[in-house]
């Protein structure tokens, strides 16, 4: 028996059903979203005349609206199913990152991106729930295929960003439009309707979820990374000052190691050292990273910027599991309340990280992150008997316990 209550083995990632790829495909797509405007921030703020922390509201609309959007989701799908709720967040993406293209000024732009935010908590929260649900070999296995749609989304967004916005900063997001548009009829082509809950989902469910300790721990300790996690991705852009090619060449790079350490390198740390163990250790060398990338020279910045694309994309699949694993609520909501508090903290860093450097220097946002990283680390500390003693229990209820009956209809979670 495996000591570590996260870690189960997963077939092949990439036998998979031509719905899951239409899924992760779309994924993709959305993740290269967040991305999508790091390398032509000073462009932006070039372009529409506006100062860094007007421009860093591009990522706080968005993330702020994705939060509160997290109540919402699991409410609308249960109601009209998965399928037409991704559909309905990939249509929402369309037409709000087509709109963001033809803003005039910061302020039409920030409230695009909100809209655009809505479609993709929409679309990011339900896919989740679709692959695991859908792909062959277990949760593990859909949360690995997950990730790696992060990853490369991550990875493809800056990249996409830098050659359309060479051009002009409008394109990128006419491109994302474009992009989303084949997702949806990817969607529409290969994805059935998936069998609805029998219990409907309420606004009210998701929070009520996160009275579960160890899903609460879970997500206090990810609000902490998220913050470190977003400071780096919002804020180091403007640090850097260098060309969109340059910029989106330096978090190509970044997005590589996050792919490469969240599907390759996380799996094989967990089943040698235990997903709690990576997930501090991962935190506590963030943070360093972080202190030195505030302190370095040039060279030294854009080498810890893209050295934290391996501590983000362990965290991320050690935080992915624990949200789906840890509790007994349905994974959907569970997902939910744990985003909703998150996802709080990637609406703030990019406010606050340009404020801070306002109200002091360039190198206190970093060391504030850095701060944030080890706040989460703590939290890991702290709750590490209660999150593995509840995720083994949980674990052994679903292999043949009661809580096996109650869920049955859904395939057992990673640990």
């Amino acid at each position: 028996m495996s000591a570590d209550p996260f870690d189960e083995g997963a077939t092949s990632l990439l036998r998979q059903p031509k719905a899951v790829w239409a899924t992760a495909g779309a994924s993709v797509v959305a993740f290269m979203g967040i991305g999508l405007v790091d390398p032509i921030l000073p462009s932006i703020a070039k372009g529409l005349e506006a100062t860094p922390s007007q421009v860093s509201l591009l990522f706080t609309s968005y993330f702020l609206i994705t939060a509160v959007a997290m109540l919402v989701t699991g409410f609308v799908s249960s109601r009209i199913g998965g399928r037409k709720t991704l559909l309905l967040g990939l249509a929402l993406v369309v037409v709000f990152a087509g709109l963001s293209g033809t803003s005039h000024s910061v302020g039409e732009l920030v409230g695009f991106r909100a809209g655009w935010g809505l479609g993709n908590a929409l679309f990011v929260s339900t896919a989740l729930a679709v692959i695991v649900g859908a792909a062959a070999g277990g949760s593990a296995a859909a949360i690995l295929l997950y990730e790696s749609a992060l990853g490369l989304g991550m990875a493809c967004g800056p990249l996409l960003g830098a050659v359309l916005g060479d051009a002009s900063w409008r394109f990128p997001f006419f491109g994302t439009a474009a992009l989303m548009a084949i997702g949806f009829l990817a969607i529409t082509a290969f994805l059935k309707e998936q069998p609805r809950p029998a219990r409907k989902t309420s606004l009210l469910d998701p929070v009520r979820a996160l009275g579960h300790g160890g899903l609460a721990s879970a997500a206090a300790s990810a609000f902490f990374y998220n913050y470190a996690f977003f400071t780096v991705l919002a804020f180091t852009p403007f640090v850097l000052n260098m060309s969109p090619y340059r910029s989106g060449a330096v978090f190509f790079a970044w997005g590589v190691l996050l792919a490469v350490f969240s599907v390759l390198i996380a799996p094989r740390l967990q089943e040698r050292f235990g997903s709690l163990r990576v997930l501090g250790a991962s935190l506590v060398l963030m943070a360093g990273d972080l202190v030195v990338l505030g302190y370095g020279n040039h060279a030294v910045a854009i080498a810890c910027t893209v050295v934290s694309g391996a501590f983000i994309g362990l965290n991320n699949t050690v935080y992915t599991e624990l949200a789906l694993g840890v509790s007994d609520a349905p994974r959907p909501v569970a997902s939910a309340g744990y985003n909703f508090v998150r996802w709080f903290a990637a609406a703030a860093a990019p406010f606050l990280a340009p404020k801070i450097e306002e109200w002091t220097d360039l190198h206190i946002p970093f060391v504030v992150a850095a701060l944030a990283a080890l706040a989460g680390a703590a939290i890991v500390g702290v709750r590490r008997r209660a999150l593995t003693m509840e995720a083994a229990s949980h674990s052994a209820a679903k292999a043949g316990g009661p809580a096996a009956v109650a869920d049955e209809a859904e395939p057992a979670p990673a640990g």
